[in-house]
């Protein structure tokens, strides 16, 4: 069993800042990328920020220079610190994880998500 926990949000005024994380644990051999996606109401989800095991970051386009993605190799935890919030930043912020278990199997894991709310 693998398992993703988030944490960090909440919510903030606009030109605020957060900083969510999401630790990983379980049966896991292997991570190879560790992102962030987000899902505002009556919206499809949409990727945020992802990272790979050798810290290749891929940025959405719409919202590079506010956010920056880390993570702590040793401790399976991938972090994302939000800048500038905007009221339109206000959405359920979901951690995802290509995992390689011990048994060799690939999966791809969600967490349950946390909640960012920008107010204007």
């Amino acid at each position: 069993q693998v398992q993703l926990v988030e944490s960090g949000g909440g919510l903030v005024q606009a030109g605020g800042s957060l900083r969510l994380s999401c630790a990983a644990s379980g049966s896991i051999f292997g991570i190879n990328t560790m992102g962030w996606y987000r899902q505002a109401p009556g919206k499809q989800r949409e990727l945020v920020a992802s990272i790979t095991s050798g810290g290749s970051r891929n940025y959405a386009d719409s919202l590079k220079g506010r956010l920056t993605i880390s993570r702590d190799n040793a401790k399976n935890t991938v972090f994302l610190q939000m800048n500038s919030l905007k009221p339109e930043d206000t959405a359920v912020y979901y951690c995802n994880a290509r995992i390689t278990r011990f048994t060799g199997t690939p999966i791809v894991t969600w967490g349950q998500g946390t909640q960012v709310t920008v107010s204007s």
